[in-house]
């Protein structure tokens, strides 16, 4: 029988079966809400925005899911970490990794969202988004980067929790802000016409709540796990060994969406029409990769 303590699962003392299953379900159930999510967006936006919308919308969420992809996988490398210590039952080391990882991921996080606002215009060049749709895109992007940090913040306590054999709430946190999200796309798109830019706010403001929500969640009931003062002490040794994890699977994590990101490109250069018809494809058949938090 699996035995939890503090609502995390203990996997060194489940059956091998039994706690696999235990485990993968909630994150089985994240990405089954996920897709869910994506094809009510693509049906809110496409009903009563437009198509224009639609297919600045897709071409977003594209670039979006390639930039989350490296916040996830730079989140995904720590939790290795996290495991590795939390299994050699080394507290002391898993505390102070936790807190080297929190602000490496936050400072990168931070210095992607600086230039992202400052190379806009560039990204919209590459990508080909036909004149027509450039406008829209732009103003959608520009209020979508507002939520990256609440992205990276959720992704990082999601990784964290998950490391420590807490499936389940990552799960809760993506459930609400998923129904928030799509409460707020109703509000805003057709009832009060805030247009593309309502569908942005949506998500920004969905983002946040998972975000932050998780966070302290975790202060509150994961206080075990916080790390003390003579563990706030700077290690190179510790950041050597989280970015040889991260950027590892950061690189896994992103490698098959920057192709995606590419076929987005050569999709945009055929105009608006093929990137509609592109779009409510990926609206329906997009894997998540546990990119929980994109919340488009």
């Amino acid at each position: 029988m699996c035995t939890k303590e503090n609502g995390c699962l203990d996997l060194t003392r489940c059956k091998i079966v039994e706690g696999l299953i235990l485990f993968a379900l909630p994150m089985i159930a994240g990405d089954l809400l996920q897709q869910f999510y994506n094809i009510t967006d693509t049906l809110i936006v496409g009903k009563f925005i437009g198509s224009n919308a639609l297919a600045a919308v897709g071409s977003a969420y594209s670039l979006m899911t390639f930039l989350t992809s490296v916040f996830l996988g730079l989140s995904m490398g720590a939790g290795v970490l996290f495991s590795i210590e939390l299994g050699k039952q080394n507290m002391q080391c898993l505390r102070s990794a936790i807190y080297h990882a929190f602000f490496l991921i936050m400072v990168i996080t931070a210095v992607i969202n600086v230039l992202l606002f400052l190379l806009t215009d560039p990204m919209l060049d590459f990508l080909s988004v036909p004149d027509e749709i450039s406008e829209d895109m732009k103003s959608y992007l520009l209020i979508i980067f507002t939520g990256l940090m609440a992205t990276s913040l959720y992704n990082y306590f999601a990784c964290l929790l998950r490391a420590v054999g807490n499936s389940v709430i990552p799960l809760v946190f993506l459930g609400i802000s998923a129904l928030m999200n799509i409460g707020l796309d109703l509000l805003f798109v057709p009832v009060f016409q805030m247009g593309i830019q309502g569908a942005a706010i949506a998500t920004v403001i969905a983002q946040y709540v998972s975000g932050i929500g998780i966070f302290f969640y975790f202060l509150i009931k994961c206080r075990y796990f916080l790390p003390k003062a003579d563990e706030r002490r700077f290690d190179a040794g510790v950041l050597r060994e989280i970015l040889g994890l991260s950027s590892m699977t950061c690189v896994q994590q992103s490698c098959m969406n920057f192709g995606i990101l590419l076929v987005q490109r050569l999709v945009d250069s055929f105009g608006t029409i093929t990137m509609v018809a592109f779009s409510c494809c990926m609206g329906f058949t997009e894997e998540s990769d546990d990119r929980e938090s994109l919340l488009f």
